[in-house]
């Protein structure tokens, strides 16, 4: 051994030295691109079906929202829960002011075009009667509304369906999500690529050493060490940094160091995160009304408000109705029933808006996120990372696998000057 260190020349001992040097780099590269590929791109690039590539994420994007949603709704929030928060009279206190101008405006309009004669003659004071008695009303049919909606809640929002179809909608957003999520951990996965590979790299300096100048072996066999070392390299790189992301689970005392899965560590600050980032771009007010409103069940809820608003204009009307009735006909009150019904709802999407502000404190989605994320067992936090590589994840280690080989054919050529 020693006689062969001694024999070495300057331009040889360069020659070893750069082997850790460029497994290193071997393994920050395959991991910084398996990461990539992750996550990008969003769209298929190539040609389908066999040539080319898309991001795991974004090519599984249905899958594996379903996954966080999974993780998300059982774990961390109940609709019911949230929407058991929200106080029908505030809402109505909110909505209030904004409705009463829609009830004068929807009024007037619906009876000036069913008996324009009749309304355009009616006096003042009566009109104004009218108003008042549904601004009267108003409050209590707001109330009553949402009390039926809190109610069927599970029936009219399918929570997991909202939140998929947001996901698959927007590929990015989830990237995004995981991205926040696990941002030390994949920061971490790149450098340890460059640690791990250094010191491979080391033992496959030993190994081509002893090959080629201790046991003498024919450098065109010893050389091809340095490939299959490099494909070693790729693999192992790749599959430690994954290892020690997540495990283990609970908090080992290994001689003087308490050892435990990164992200594990991190549950406090991640919980923070992810909490801020749900319930600023899929859990938000706006999206869960807008969604009840306009979602699969938006007809069921549209009758329930037809419903209450028949009932009031019933009892709003009074004798305008019998009046109605004896100059117009019996269908022409169905008919203002029905309009005046039809438009209110029709409107609700834009006047809702005026309850946001209240619906978002009451709901509460971000604290509620946070303070049960971060009592979460381990077994199930490690969820809300671990779908990121459980889609696909041969495929990743078998990528740092192949350019690891390839490298060190490379480094076989172009640094020894071996033929393959």
């Amino acid at each position: 051994m020693w006689e062969a260190l001694s024999s070495l020349t300057r331009a040889e001992i360069w020659q070893y030295a750069s082997i850790p040097f460029i497994s290193g780099l071997v393994g920050w590269s395959t991991n910084v691109l398996a990461l990539r590929m992750t996550f990008y791109p969003l769209e298929f690039w190539g040609i389908k079906p066999f040539l080319g590539w898309q991001g795991i994420v974004p090519a599984k994007v249905g899958v594996m929202a379903g996954k966080a949603v999974d993780l998300l709704t059982p774990n961390l929030i109940s609709v019911e829960d949230r929407f058991d928060q929200i106080e029908p009279e505030r809402v109505a206190e909110e909505l209030e002011p904004a409705l009463n101008r829609l009830s004068i405006q929807i009024i007037d309009e619906v009876m000036a075009e069913e008996v324009p004669s009749l309304w355009e003659a009616a006096p003042y004071n009566v009109k104004q009667r009218v108003y008042q008695r549904v601004s009267e009303d108003l409050p209590e049919i707001v109330e009553d509304v949402m009390q039926e909606v809190k109610n069927h809640i599970t029936e009219l929002l399918d929570l997991r369906g909202m939140v998929v179809e947001e996901l698959e909608r927007d590929p990015d957003l989830l990237n995004q999500i995981f991205l926040q999520v696990g941002e030390a951990e994949f920061a971490f996965i790149k450098r340890s690529g460059l640690y791990f590979g250094f010191l491979f790299g080391i033992v496959q300096m030993f190994l081509f050493f002893t090959a080629n100048k201790v046991l003498g072996v024919n450098p065109d066999v010893a050389g091809w060490t340095l490939p299959v070392a490099g494909l070693f390299v790729g693999w192992a790189t790749n599959l430690l940094a994954l290892r020690m992301i997540f495990e283990p689970l609970r908090p080992r005392q290994i001689g003087p160091w308490r050892v435990q899965g990164l992200f594990l560590r991190r549950q406090l600050e991640v919980a923070d995160r992810y909490s801020r980032m749900v319930s600023s771009r899929i859990l938000t007010a706006p999206k869960i009304f807008n969604t009840l409103i306009a979602g699969a069940a938006s007809d069921r809820l549209g009758g329930m408000i037809e419903s209450h608003i028949r009932r009031a204009v019933d009892q709003t009307a009074g004798a305008s109705k019998t009046l109605i009735q004896v100059a117009q006909g019996a269908r022409a009150v169905v008919r203002i029933k029905k309009e005046i019904s039809r438009r209110f709802v029709d409107a609700l999407p834009y006047y809702i808006k005026h309850m946001f502000d209240y619906a978002e404190e009451a709901l509460d989605v971000e604290n509620t996120l946070r303070n049960r994320m971060q009592g979460l067992p381990a077994i199930d936090f490690v969820g809300f990372l671990r779908p990121v590589f459980q889609e696909d994840e041969w495929k990743l280690i078998l990528t740092g696998a192949v350019l690891g080989f390839l490298a060190g054919v490379m480094q076989m050529i172009y640094v020894f000057g071996i033929a393959p």
